[in-house]
């Protein structure tokens, strides 16, 4: 049986969030955006605002959030968007987000990540890229699935975004060691496999979901420069422009780095149709486990995309919160 044909759209990698947007409108959706504070949170909102949606920045500086909220509101002329607290590394604070939100959602973007130069703990003991990048954004989804769900009813469809990376190339999940209690520890791993993680969230969340009318897909922004590289090593940064310099990838800026999560947030393509991983605003070819990056750099790795991987992680992951 062949291969399903990939899903593509009319934009490129040169696309920007405001190309793939024309034309959309997004009044009546409800839509929050973690990590807004910045960088590519900060264009995401944004680009939803001027699409007519009703935005919520969660932030972990509210004083920072509320000024990007002036500021989408003076830069669109629409209404300011909502300002809310979230540290996606404490898990009080994920609960008091989902207990205080009581109304219908149509768009979840898990945008917010963190970058560590050496090895940080949350105060469960879970290594902080993973914890933060994966473990709080699962939180947060499985604690608003109700709230999607009831938005899906609204609407007929929700969706979640998940931002994921090219890191992913360089790591599965080593379930034998999540939290590198016994490994070297390497931030360059630990960070490709929170990204791994996120892919792989999108995978199970939309098998558990699509019943609801709940759709996921991971997405990859590309190489943009932002505040999550403020905490890079001498390595980490040699590597980064290692990889640039042999054209593994190529600097966008924010516009184009936004234009393939609107893809996934906004675009019929993928309105009812989850579990995949977009890059340069079309659906990524599969590669294999032992692929190089150099070779493959707008691909995605079976590991980031297997159904029986993905469960597994759920069930990890959801235990991991029990306790």
């Amino acid at each position: 049986m062949p291969a399903p044909s990939l899903i593509s759209t009319p934009f490129t990698a040169e696309s920007t969030a405001a190309e793939v947007m024309s034309g959309i409108s997004l009044q009546g959706i409800r839509a929050i955006v973690t990590g807004a504070s910045s960088g590519l949170g900060i264009e995401t909102a944004r680009s939803l605002a001027i699409a007519g949606a009703e935005v919520v920045l969660a932030v972990r500086n509210l004083d920072v959030g509320r000024k990007v909220a002036k500021g989408i509101q003076r830069d669109t002329q629409t209404a300011a968007p909502d300002v809310a607290y979230l540290d996606l590394a404490d898990r009080s604070s994920i609960a008091a987000f989902v207990e205080s939100w009581d109304a219908p959602l149509h768009l979840l973007i898990n945008n917010a990540g963190v970058v560590t130069s050496g090895l940080e703990r949350t105060p469960e003991g879970w290594e902080l890229q993973f914890a933060t990048n994966h473990l709080g954004h699962f939180a947060l989804a499985t604690g608003l699935h109700r709230a999607l769900a009831r938005g899906a009813a609204e609407r007929n469809g929700a969706r979640i975004v998940a931002l994921s990376s090219t890191a992913h190339m360089r790591a599965g999940i080593d379930f034998d060691d999540l939290h590198f209690e016994r490994r070297p520890y390497d931030p360059q791993i630990a960070y490709a496999q929170s990204k791994t993680a996120n892919a792989l969230f999108a995978v199970e969340a939309t098998r558990l979901w699509a019943s609801d009318g709940i759709v996921a897909n991971a997405v990859n922004p590309g190489g943009v420069v932002t505040g999550l590289q403020r905490n890079f090593t001498a390595q980490q940064r040699a590597s980064l422009d290692a990889a640039a310099a042999a054209g593994v990838f190529r600097y966008k800026t924010v516009e184009q780095g936004v234009a393939t999560t609107m893809v996934a947030a906004a675009l019929p393509e993928f309105a009812h149709t989850g579990g995949h991983y977009l890059d340069d605003c079309r659906e990524a070819y599969t590669v294999g486990n032992e692929a190089s990056l150099a070779d493959h750099p707008h691909g995605v790795k079976e590991w980031a995309l297997d159904p029986l991987i993905a469960r597994h992680l759920w069930a990890v992951s959801s235990e991991l919160l029990l306790d």
